[in-house]
């Protein structure tokens, strides 16, 4: 074990417990909005420091990162995005508002509205997919990338390609991509599944369902998801990642599986930090909020000093 293994070991054994209930946060942050070229992006921000952006995913909105947030603003300035389509901010319509260019641009626009230079990335899901390709894409802007149970879109793509078991449990992201799928989204659905049972998050994610777009939602498959035969799209043409990588992966998630962590470090130009966790799913930061933000912290602590 390297002594940088047993500094953040040491660290992360360390108890964070978030000491706001879910609607007292809510409450605690301000409420911001970037301009994307004409599309409103919402975001939340407390702390101070230098930024950091999270990113969420399908299904969720910037409520999920409540816990690493709250874990992270003592040393930094952490904004939360809506990304287009979800809860406050703009939905527009139709499948080319959902070009991965434009989700990266409204990474940016957040970076620019808060006057900052630069910022460390975190996504969760498709929030991952974005920060892999805004890291690409702005290296400038992004100083330390931290990615949640999304591997490199660029493996993502090859194991889909093998046309075995990653492409077997990503039938789901092929179902996304009709045109009518979005009709079988459910506000209250996708609430019940966030709040797993508990009454005080049930309105919360809710209220933030029936605020955004189910089309929306899955034009985020349509304009992006590699289609078969996986040999091109925005996934396969993102280009290689400047700025140290960490990396979570809950090894129980069924729709994306491990195997696309293999080789990741063909991709990368600086170190890379991965963290895999037995037992946990496909949300590690909701289901072990404290060993994902405890490790955030560690890491970021290690990268300033």
């Amino acid at each position: 074990m390297t002594n940088i293994s047993r500094v953040l070991l040491a660290v992360c054994s360390l108890v964070f417990t978030s000491g706001l209930f879910p609607a007292e946060f809510a409450d605690s942050v301000e409420h911001k909005f970037a301009d994307s070229d004409g599309v409103k992006i919402h975001y939340a921000k407390t702390g101070s420091g230098p930024l950091a952006v999270f990113i969420h995913g399908f299904p969720d909105f910037w409520y999920s990162w409540r816990h690493q947030m709250e874990g992270l603003a003592s040393n930094f300035t952490v904004a939360a995005m809506d990304t287009r389509g979800y809860n406050q901010s703009d939905q527009p319509v139709g499948v080319e508002n959902y070009d991965m260019e434009l989700l990266i641009n409204d990474v940016a626009a957040v970076i620019e509205n808060e006057g900052q230079e630069s910022a460390v990335i975190i996504g969760h899901d498709w929030g991952g997919g974005i920060a892999w390709s805004f890291a690409a894409a702005r290296p400038d802007l992004t100083s330390h990338l931290i990615i949640i149970n999304l591997p490199h879109v660029k493996n993502l793509a090859r194991e889909l390609a093998k046309f075995d078991q990653q492409h077997r449990n990503s039938q789901y992201a092929r179902d996304f991509q009709s045109a009518t799928s979005h009709e079988n989204i459910s506000a209250e659905r996708l609430a019940t599944s966030l709040s797993r049972g508990d009454e005080k998050l049930y309105p919360i994610y809710l209220d933030a369902f029936e605020n955004s777009s189910a089309d929306a939602m899955m034009n985020y498959y349509r304009a992006n998801f590699p289609r078969e035969p996986y040999t091109s799209g925005a996934f396969l043409e993102v280009d290689r990642i400047k700025m140290p990588v960490l990396q979570f992966h809950g090894l129980d998630d069924t729709a994306l599986l491990a195997d696309s962590l293999n080789d990741t470090w063909d991709e990368l130009d600086q170190d890379w930090t991965l963290v895999t966790i037995p037992g946990v799913g496909h949300f590690p930061h909701h289901d072990v909020p404290d060993k994902v933000t405890n490790m955030m912290k560690a890491w970021l602590q290690l990268q300033s000093d």
